[in-house]
This record gives C-alpha cells, structure tokens and sequence, in this order.
C-alpha cells in the first residue's frame, strides 16, 4: 500500500490523466509530460515491457504490437499487486506505445513537404498594418496586404479586423467564392489552433437578449401585419443587422413620408359587384406573378439569417412572385439561382456600376448567362445617405485600427463598408453603354421625378421604379407615391404605356392596391422581407407574401373589383388634408 500511494502521489504531480480526455487533448501531455516513472530503483518501463524483436526494429509494428500485449499482461499483475493506483499508472504506461506511433506519425508529417505548416497566431498578430495585413478567415491565414487599397468595403474594415480571426465578420458580407478571387499567394496557410486565444463560453448579454426573445417568439402565423414582423425582427435581430435594415437618412423624414403619402389617398369603393372570385395574377417584366408585389433588391439578409437570401429565392418560388437579387448580397449568384424551384422561377439582377467598367461589363454578361430575367439599374445612391442608426451601431465592419486615413470614414457603418466599390460618376450615357452588352429588359430603380423618368424611356429602360432607396439615402426626397400621382396627372401616356413600379413606405394590402390604381404595374417590398427572414427564415419570408395576398384580396373585393386590370384612377381620391381619423 505505501508503493501504491507513492504511486498515486507521483501520478498527480505529474497531471491528473481522466478517461474524458482525447487524443488530441491527450497525445502531446504524453510526448511530453509522460515519461518513465521511477521510485527508487524500480523503473516501471522495463526491459520486459517490449519484446527484443521490437527493441531490435523499432519500425516493426508487430513488435509494437507484442510489447503493448506484454504491458497489458504487466498491468493486469500491477493492479493486483498495488490496486488502482498501480492501475492508474498501468494504464498511462500502456499508452506510452500508441503516443510513440503518433509522434512517428508527426515526425513525417514533418518532413513531407506537402503538408501545410502551421501558422502560430502570434505570427498573424504581427500583421496588422497597410504594408502587411493578415486575417484569419475559417482557420486559414490570408495575406490581404493586396488589396488594402482596392477592398470594395475599404481600408478601414480590413485594418479593424487585422492580425486576428475576422470570419464572423467576413461570412455575413461575403458571399462564398470571395476568397477564391485573391491572388494564390495570398493564401499564407491554416493558424494553428493549439495558439489561438480561448473562446469565452460565456453569452454576451446581446447574445443573452436575442435567446430569450428567440425562446418567447410565436410562429409566423401570430403576426398579423407587416408591422408585427417588423417588432418581432427588433426584439431578435443582433443590433448590427437591425441597424442595417432599419436605418434610414438623417432625420427619418423621408422615411417616415414614404408611409404617410399613401394615407393622403382614399377609395372610392364600387359596391354591388359579384366578387366572391377575384385574381390577383399579373406580369412583370413578361414573367408571371401570383400578386402585384416583388421581392425589392435588399443587401445582406446573411445578417439575420444564415441562408440569407436563399430563403427569400425559395419564398418567392413557392409563392410564384419576382425577386430582385442585390449586388451586395451575401449569397453567390450559383447559391441563388440553385434556390429556385423551377429554372424558369423570374430573379432580376440589382446592379451598382462599378468603377471598374470591366468588372461591370464581366458580371452583367454572366447574369445573363445565368438565366436572370431582367437587370435593375440602381441610380439613387452615388454614394450612401447619412444613416446614423446603421452609424452607431458599427458591427464588426467599420472602424479605424492603425489607419492613417481612418478619419474621414471612421464609424461610418455597414452601408459604406459594402458601397467602396461603387462609382459616383454614373451618368445617362452609361444607359447606352449597357444596352450594347444585354439583351436583359433594363428597369432602372431611383428614378424621384417625372423628368428623369421621361428620361429613362428615352434612353431605352423596358422599366422604371420610382424609388427613394426606402428613404436611406437623401432626406427629404419625395415619397414614389407622390411622384407616381404626379406622372399620372403629367404624363398618362407613360403609365398607359410602360411599366412603371414603385418601393417605398409599403404596409399594407391597400398601398399596393392604391399605387395600382394611379397605374403602378407592381410594388416592391424589401425590409419587410428582411425582417421576416431574420425572423423565421423561409418562413417568415413566405408569411410577408401570405399577409399581402390576405389584404390585396380583401381590399378588391371591398373595392368591387375582381382582377388587377379593373383597377384605376376612378377608384381613389387624392386629399390635401388627412381626414380627422386616427391615422
């Protein structure tokens, strides 16, 4: 019993060996922590532990073999003799021979010269600068020094993100593939786990916020609106990705007036009509559609939820209406069209023109290729509003790290992390330009008075939408529903004879119905989509288009009409004064 305390004394000193240990947790504490154990004299490592062929050909496995087998037969007599502490050392013994075979196994790996050496993280640390930037994107090393002055999102977010893991940052602005555009020596090799710091397994009283609202959160048939979803999308959502949608320019008077425009315009409803079967079929672009509305081109659902936009492709398909693809998505163009449920399912492309006319001419001929049914032109942004919500907030994206130009972009949000790349000098000798490289019907989306949308038509667009980019850019640009009433009364042939839509303000079943009315071929919705998505994904996205179906419907056969067409001005009035109801 005295040896086997000893035995037990020695044995924690040297660690504590516990059965949940791993192999990966457990080999490098043997290689370097375990070796022979002495009490006085006595080895516990004997020449018997091993048999003479396997001491003679250290490379025999048999040999490995045998002498494991006499160890075990040894620890059997040790752990009568001693009990369960000569067991316990038995036991780290026996192991010794598999921790030899592992290190042989390290030692080639070693000398293979194909096997990636591993990169210490205090090595990426050193790297946090404009002449030598690094990041850790999924446990690999990237050398983006390359392109610090080139990063579409800018400077200031790559040197923020220096010399340390960025993925959490990287995967909800990028789609996948973005890494595969760097240079192949970009790609420096994979960080070595064993040096990166310990994650705290503790919740973040955000991350705390967000489980509790999750676990309280009805499912999507309890919203009845589009402004349930939209509480429901504040309660869940991370700061950042509510920042991000809801943020609007300056002041939130555009904003707010996108809504209000359409509580100056009211019904006049046509009553005994036969309406228990009305069609809310339409076409936009020459694609069907089940309902007048479509998916509005919107960056980044990734922020609210994992497959992004991959749920709101899917949503769309099954509730048969368009969808407008951004630019900046966070999904790949493969990701979204291998969403759809049919290969002839109508997505429009969203497009920003690049600076680079080449990177612009490249993509607009592959979305064709691709099978994208229209390219939307976006005009209203030559460079992001002021968004102080999206400000504040930051995220992950923005903010000065030893950035000698970091003053004049410091805190200035999601929005203008993703808009570096986007050119200001777009002028309407680039419609022509783009002509010449598609086929695609053109719709160009930001047009906010008559005369450029008169202009549009001349210079070629199949389309128009009257848009303020949902009141993120300019304060106190006009809402697209007085804009549309003014075409109407202007120009009434446009609106007979082109198509023209609308985004902006959108709630309910009879917005649409009223835009509609003044000659709107449909209406786009985007943060409604974006919330639902953050939400409940898929389904949520598909609960924004079941909620307008509900109100479209409702409002026709209240209004005594039984199909999109019979829809016109006779059945609304503009009022210069709201009417004394609550509103």
């Amino acid at each position: 019993m005295v040896l086997a305390q000893r035995l037990v004394t020695r044995a924690v000193r040297t660690r504590p060996f516990t059965t949940a240990s791993t192999s990966r947790g457990l080999q490098p504490w043997i290689n370097t922590r375990c070796r022979p154990t002495t009490i006085g004299t006595r080895s516990l490592r004997t020449s018997s532990s091993t048999s003479n062929s396997a001491r003679a050909n250290p490379n025999n496995s048999e040999g490995t073999s045998e002498g494991a087998s006499t160890s075990t037969q040894r620890l059997q007599r040790l752990a009568l003799v001693t009990g369960a502490a000569g067991l316990l050392l038995g036991m780290v013994a026996a192991s010794r021979n598999t921790a030899q075979l592992d290190s042989k196994k390290d030692d080639e790996a070693e000398s293979n010269p194909n096997t990636p050496k591993l990169i210490p993280y205090s090595e990426v640390q050193k790297h946090t600068t404009r002449d030598s930037l690094w990041v850790i994107i999924d446990g690999q090393v990237y050398d983006a020094t390359c392109i610090v002055d080139t990063h579409p999102g800018g400077t200031a977010v790559l040197l923020k993100n220096s010399g340390k893991d960025a993925t959490k940052a990287f995967v909800h602005i990028h789609p996948p593939g973005t890494l595969s555009m760097l240079p192949p020596e970009a790609h420096v090799g994979p960080v070595d786990p064993e040096t990166l710091p310990k994650q705290s397994k503790e919740l973040t009283e955000e991350e705390k916020r967000i489980a509790k609202a999750r676990a309280n959160l009805p499912p999507p048939e309890a919203a009845l609106n589009l402004n349930d979803i939209a509480k429901f999308a504040e309660e869940v959502l991370s700061t950042t990705a509510w920042a991000y949608y809801r943020s609007a320019g300056d002041d939130n008077c555009t904003f707010d007036e996108n809504s209000n425009a359409f509580k100056r315009f009211w019904f006049r409803p046509r009553v005994l009509n036969k309406v228990s079967q009305v069609s809310t079929a339409t076409s936009m672009i020459g694609q069907p559609s089940s309902l007048p509305i479509f998916v509005a081109p919107a960056a980044l659902a990734r922020l609210g939820h994992p497959d992004g936009e991959m749920n709101l492709v899917r949503a769309a398909g099954s509730e048969q209406i368009p969808l407008g693809m951004s630019i900046n998505a966070s999904c790949s163009i493969d990701e979204v069209m291998s969403a759809r449920e049919h290969d002839q399912q109508p997505i429009f492309f969203q497009l920003y023109m690049n600076r680079d006319r080449a990177a612009s001419e490249a993509l607009i001929k592959r979305i064709e290729r691709e099978g994208f049914k229209a390219l939307i032109l976006t005009v209203d942004s030559a460079c992001p509003g002021k968004r102080e919500l999206d400000q504040r907030a930051k995220g992950d994206f923005s903010g000065p790290a030893n950035n000698t130009k970091a003053s004049e972009n410091k805190g200035l949000g999601v929005a203008h992390a993703i808009s570096g790349y986007q050119d200001p000098d777009v002028c309407w000798d680039d419609i022509a330009w783009i002509r010449s490289l598609t086929k695609l019907p053109l719709v160009i989306k930001g047009i906010q008075c008559v005369e450029d949308a008169e202009k549009a038509f001349k210079y070629g667009a199949q389309g128009i939408i009257i848009s303020n980019h949902g009141g993120r850019s300019l304060d106190f640009a006009p809402a697209p529903m007085t804009i549309l009433h003014e075409l109407h009364k202007r120009r009434p042939d446009i609106i007979k004879k082109k198509e023209v839509y609308i985004d902006g303000g959108v709630t309910r079943g009879t917005d649409v119905l009223k835009a509609l009315c003044l000659g709107a071929r449909g209406v786009g919705l985007g943060r409604a989509f974006l919330y639902a998505n953050g939400v409940w994904g898929e389904a949520g996205a598909r609960r924004v288009v079941q909620i307008m179906r509900e109100e479209i419907e409702t409002g026709m056969r209240l209004l005594g009409v039984t199909s999109i067409d019979q829809l016109n001005p006779s059945l609304v009035r503009y009022v210069d004064e709201l009417p004394s109801a609550k509103l």
